[in-house]
């Protein structure tokens, strides 16, 4: 017969010990706030991209970055508080898809680690989605008049809402309500753009050529007038348009000039008063 098992109280307790105890990994200290939060303003959709310093702060321990939103007040420059996830990605940008043209939203991004530990939201960015359009061609005005203006909204219904076809026009060259008619000057057959509509204003972007559309930043708060302008490849230029209390911006970028016709890219923010054509940096 075996002898009985017998135990001395203390290795009875470590044994109980042992059986009950349980182990779970301990979280570690979230890592770096994601830095340089930057996006672009497409079509119905947003580009954010950002420093991927989470990752590179210590790549073991990275396991994604998480991007929210919330509203944005552009009257008081204000985001709203209840932020929503847009979801995750392991890369430093993300592509925000399927919203509404014209409805601003502000946006931020964390990391998170392999153990669960998030990192505070970064800087938010406010972003507005906008229309806009490539390759539009242009004729000049004695070559094709009817083919020869454009305007970038035109309210048909009259709700003053911008609506599904009432934007990035090219209409007849000689209505006054057109925003802008290209002509030809005789004497060296250049192309010009010259403001038509009584209330829309422009002014070139920038110094030089563009390298493209989505180069024009925000749209500039004054110099705006109702001068002609000698257009060239790759040059951009903005658009104040003032429609009775209501202020929009647009802008154009020239991808081909010619003796006949212009071709061009062109945006155009249909949040009342929003300047932001493109890129925030």
């Amino acid at each position: 017969m075996r002898a009985p098992l017998v135990l001395s109280l203390s290795a009875l307790t470590l044994l109980l010990i042992g059986c009950n105890s349980t182990s779970s990994p301990t979280m570690g200290a979230p890592l770096p706030v994601p830095t340089g939060v930057a996006s672009v303003s497409l079509n119905q959709a947003i580009d954010l991209y950002w420093s991927d310093n989470a990752y590179n702060a210590n790549p073991s321990r990275f396991q994604a970055y998480d991007i929210y939103s919330t509203s944005y007040d552009l009257d008081h420059g204000l985001c709203g508080t209840s932020w929503t996830s847009e979801g995750s990605t392991i890369a430093p940008e993300f592509l925000v898809s399927a919203l509404n043209n014209g409805e601003p939203r502000c946006y931020a991004v964390t990391s998170l680690t392999t153990d669960g530990a998030e990192s505070a939201r970064s800087t938010a960015r406010q972003d507005t989605p906008r229309p806009d359009a490539r390759n539009v061609l242009v004729y000049a005005y004695p070559e094709d008049s009817a083919h020869s203006g454009f305007r970038f909204w035109h309210d048909f219904n009259a709700n003053g809402n911008v609506d599904a076809g009432e934007v990035g026009l090219v209409e007849s060259g000689n209505l006054s309500t057109i925003d802008f008619v290209v002509d030809r000057h005789g004497a060296d057959s250049s192309l010009w753009v010259i403001p038509v509509y009584a209330n829309t204003t422009m002014q070139q972007y920038g110094s030089g050529p563009v390298a493209d559309l989505t180069s024009v930043d925000f749209a500039p708060a004054h110099g705006y007038t109702a001068d002609s302008a000698k257009v060239q490849p790759g040059y951009a230029y903005v658009f104040q348009i003032i429609d009775g209390a209501i202020l929009h911006y647009g802008a154009i970028r020239l991808t081909h000039v010619g003796r006949k016709y212009l071709i061009f890219d062109w945006s155009f923010q249909t949040d009342r008063g929003n300047p932001e054509l493109q890129v925030r940096r």
